[in-house]
């Protein structure tokens, strides 16, 4: 049975390991978007029927605008580089939620969703489009579906672990499944990391893309870090890196961003 579940995730790996496009990192991801999107497109609806549309109808349009804007970038770059299904996958969609809470989200399939409480801190378009192409990234990248391809291996990892212990003693089982647990919890928690890192990188060259100014993320970044001023945990144990970190990535790859777009917007 170990060396059935063993056989099974590596088989995983060789048939399902593909390529992110632009950034080039290899991703693991065995959940097919004929799986995930009905349940995302579902869970989205659900989402608006029990949350508050924005009532300031300037920002809701606004927010819609530079969406359409740097979704149509991204569709662009997918059509011209052969991902013409992928990109017929997408139904993008951004809507304003009424709410104080500072944050941003997409679902897999381009749904995305800004609350109020983010505006002061992006404070102009530029600083919406910062967001917006982060947001959008995390759909173009897949993260959704990679975070529950992880998932699934974290499962059959615990699954081997048990069987691989059953004949030992209760303390020796202890140990085992609690250094499972500490090491594939803290590992999720940098592969977050990774994909937060990502989406920043290629959320820069969509906004550029798209004719936003891509200095406006690093502002963001800066205001963001003023305004979370409440003692964070250290970086390995979030799900996010810091914000310093951010800001330092930013200005790094800033250059290469937007040689990037120019090459894209060429194509």
């Amino acid at each position: 049975m170990k060396k059935v579940i063993s056989l099974t995730v590596l088989l995983l790996f060789i048939v399902s390991c593909s390529t992110v496009p632009i950034t080039g990192r290899k991703r693991l991801n065995v959940v097919s978007d004929s799986q995930i999107l009905p349940a995302s497109f579902a869970q989205y609806e659900g989402f608006l029927k029990e949350n508050k549309l924005a009532t300031d109808v300037k920002k809701s349009n606004e927010i819609q605008a530079v969406g359409v804007k740097i979704s149509k970038a991204v569709d662009k770059f997918m059509r011209a580089n052969g991902m013409v299904s992928e990109a017929d996958s997408y139904r993008w969609e951004f809507n304003l939620i009424e709410d104080n809470t500072i944050n941003a989200w997409a679902l897999p399939g381009g749904k995305v969703v800004f609350y109020t409480g983010i505006l002061p801190v992006l404070k102009n378009t530029d600083g919406m489009a910062a967001v917006m192409g982060h947001e959008i990234a995390h759909a173009f990248a897949k993260h959704g579906q990679e975070r529950m391809t992880t998932g699934i291996l974290q499962q059959a990892g615990g699954l081997a672990v048990a069987l691989s212990t059953n004949t030992k003693d209760s303390r020796t089982q202890q140990i085992w499944n609690t250094a499972f647990g500490i090491g594939s919890g803290l590992g999720v928690l940098a592969f977050s990391r990774t994909h937060e890192t990502e989406a920043d990188k290629l959320g820069l060259v969509f906004m550029t893309m798209a004719g936003y100014n891509p200095e406006e993320a690093i502002n963001v970044w800066i205001r963001m870090s003023e305004l979370n001023t409440a003692k964070r945990p250290p970086e390995f144990l979030s799900t996010h890196p810091s914000n310093e970190t951010r800001i330092k990535n930013l200005k790094a790859y800033l250059p290469e961003a937007i040689a990037l777009a120019n090459k894209y917007n060429a194509q």
